[in-house]
């Protein structure tokens, strides 16, 4: 796997259901999305495993952070476990169609993520000693990562 800084390794679609609202926590409204499927393409190829979250807290200024676990196999049967830590934050009026639903253009908002890969797949032991940060972009029913190796 050679890659760029300036293109992403893999691309992660990852299809969410309905959110589990968990109300106000002193911290913030803290919420729980369950991540129901999607696919991984780039540099491996495969589908996302059902059954992940993506725990997040809403600030009063309408700024999530978000702390995803999930899995994905790969088209040759290996699993690739993700653990995902980032922020979504942007102009008020921008974040307020984001939470409606909307499709916005992801140059309006910023939303980044860290991201740590592990498997136990021999042939992908590389990822386990690597870092990734990942560009965001929301869509409806799903969230698109954009995930680039540092270098």
């Amino acid at each position: 796997m050679s890659v760029t800084a300036e293109q992403p390794i893999l691309i992660l679609d990852v299809e969410v259901g309905p959110p589990v609202e968990l109300g106000p926590t002193g911290a913030g409204v803290r919420r729980c999305i369950p991540l129901t499927g999607g696919r991984v393409s780039g540099a491996i190829e495969g589908e996302i495993i059902p059954g992940g979250a993506d725990w997040q807290t809403i600030h009063d200024d309408g700024a999530l952070q978000i702390e995803a676990h999930y899995a994905f196999r790969t088209k040759d049967g290996a699993v690739v476990e993700v653990v995902s830590s980032g922020v979504r934050s942007g102009p008020p009026e921008v974040l307020q169609r984001l939470a409606a639903g909307e499709i916005v253009d992801p140059s309006q908002y910023y939303f980044r993520t860290a991201i740590r890969l592990r498997t136990g797949a021999p042939e992908l032991a590389r990822l386990n000693h690597r870092l990734y940060v990942a560009r965001g972009a929301r869509r409806p029913g799903a969230v698109r990562l954009e995930v680039f190796e540092v270098l």
